[in-house]
């Protein structure tokens, strides 16, 4: 069943900041296109059609049970899957620091329900 999603500011940011980068380093058009990837990816997740996994299992046991990702390209997107509505956290590098940013994201997310 599909569920009304969103972004944090965080992840507001992260979205602004690899369009800026893919232009400049890419272009208009791929930035464009990898944008509306991204995006596609979240409805995905919250149409219930995208695969993901639980950070918890993988990474951490301590971060927060409902705290999953899924891939997109180049990207880790970290989210909150609530009964309810799926939170977008971040999107994530896949070579930056998983476990460590996964860290911090899961007591950010934990302060967030």
């Amino acid at each position: 069943m599909p569920k009304p999603w969103r972004l944090t500011r965080q992840a507001e940011r992260s979205l602004v900041d690899i369009a800026r980068w893919t232009i400049e380093t890419f272009g208009p058009r791929q930035a464009t296109a990898y944008e509306t990837d991204l995006i596609a990816r979240c409805q995905a997740v919250a149409d219930g059609a995208a695969p993901s996994q639980s950070c918890r299992r993988l990474i951490d046991p301590d971060l927060p049970e409902d705290l999953r990702f899924t891939r997109c390209g180049q990207h880790f997107i970290v989210f909150i899957d609530n009964p309810d509505a799926v939170i977008v956290i971040d999107f994530l590098h896949a070579r930056s620091d998983l476990p460590g940013k996964l860290a911090r994201l899961g007591g950010e997310g934990a302060r967030r329900r």
